[in-house]
């Protein structure tokens, strides 16, 4: 992912209450790829893009709508 890439993700795992921890692979440069680790430090960022795309597609369940 691309830094503007990780911000997003990472503001939708908070919304959507996705663990892990957006990180730089390259610690040292944040322009570098970045990856999604999860508390063991293992790589889920394939899993982690899937569930927040799937959260993001899901429509609310319980709501109302007000037309003006």
């Amino acid at each position: 992912m691309t830094p503007q890439q990780a911000f997003e993700v990472h503001a939708a795992m908070r919304q959507h209450g996705i663990a892990g921890d957006v990180t730089p692979v390259t610690p040292d440069d944040p322009e570098s790829t970045w990856i999604v680790l999860d508390a063991d430090g293992r790589d889920v960022t394939a899993r982690v893009l899937a569930r927040v795309a799937g959260a993001r597609s899901r429509r609310p369940e319980r709501g109302f709508v007000i037309a003006r």
